[in-house]
């Protein structure tokens, strides 16, 4: 088995939920979210798991989830700031009140990421069958191949409100393209909703979404790079808002650099905090799945 890393991308605001919602504990003993993930990832085969954080939120995740983790698997911190933004943008960038997207955040690990690598969300809980899954697919990953470990969207809605998912459109379990939409369950209905257009569409119940758990070799970083310089460019008015997002770079792996980006189905059930109201559900999922023997009661007594 190889060496793999968890990029772990925790520098969103979580303005939906209110607060910093990556270190909401929802475990029986105390645990996040990003806990069960780091645990689920370190027992499938992963090494070492980075951090991307705001400079402002280092010493709390450090005397959180660092101090928790750090016993168990190698652990590094990046931040995701404005280090390597040509000068001729910074003065937009500089008025911003968000980060510059999640395509962005994962080009700030470049220095820190030698080996493949799968990408997830600090505050979704993806299931052990999904690092299984990718664990194994970064140990032999084709040639000019990326992957994504797809959900079915029935699988990942709050049922206290609307939820942005990528809706997936599939060409022999291939990804040819993301949209990225709000999508919510009305009546007996899941409806979702471009957010680009607006365009509203019933989508079945195992319809694929991305939930960001994206699968890369190191050479990805190098495209990253050349389309955050494409970004810039294109959107040089208005960055204050503009976000480079991953949707977009995989569209421009596919279209402009022959990559492959391969869908790995998942049956698990993603769980998340979107709303404060979900805040419930998701402990009594997990305080189910402890009895259910999946998880310790006391999740890192013990070494995996």
């Amino acid at each position: 088995m190889k060496e793999k890393t968890l990029l772990i991308m925790a520098a969103g605001m979580g303005s939906r939920f209110g607060g910093l919602k990556q270190i909401e504990p929802v475990g029986p003993s105390g645990e996040f979210i990003i806990d069960y993930s780091i645990y689920d990832a370190k027992k499938a085969g992963f090494t070492k798991v980075v951090f991307v954080v705001k400079e402002e939120n280092y010493e709390i995740f450090k005397e959180t989830i660092g101090k928790r983790v750090e016993p168990y698997i190698k652990t590094e911190y990046v931040f995701q700031d404005n280090n390597g933004i040509p000068e001729k943008y910074i003065k937009e960038i500089k008025k911003r009140q968000k980060p510059l997207g999640t395509a962005h955040a994962i080009l700030c690990a470049k220095e820190k990421i030698k080996e493949p690598f799968a990408v997830i969300n600090a505050d979704d809980f993806y299931g052990y069958d999904a690092y299984q899954k990718a664990s194994k697919y970064l140990d032999n990953v084709p040639k000019n191949h990326y992957a994504m470990v797809g959900y079915h969207v029935v699988n990942t809605l709050s049922p206290n409100g609307a939820a942005k998912r990528g809706i997936c459109k599939l060409n022999n379990h291939h990804l040819e393209e993301v949209t990225e939409s709000s999508v919510e369950i009305v009546g007996t209905e899941i409806i979702a909703t471009s957010e680009e257009t607006m365009e509203k569409k019933v989508v079945s119940e195992n319809t694929i979404v991305s939930m960001n758990l994206l699968l890369f070799t190191p050479d990805v970083f190098d495209i990253f790079t050349e389309g955050l310089e494409i970004f810039l460019e294109k959107n040089q008015q208005d960055l204050t808002k503009k976000e480079y997002q991953i949707p977009s770079v995989l569209e421009y792996c596919m279209k402009e650099k022959n990559k492959q980006i391969d869908i790995i189905e998942t049956t698990s059930n993603w769980y998340g905090v979107t709303y404060k109201e979900d805040k419930e559900s998701v402990m009594k999922a997990i305080e189910d799945m402890v009895k259910q023997g999946k998880y310790p009661q006391e999740l890192w007594k013990k070494d995996i």
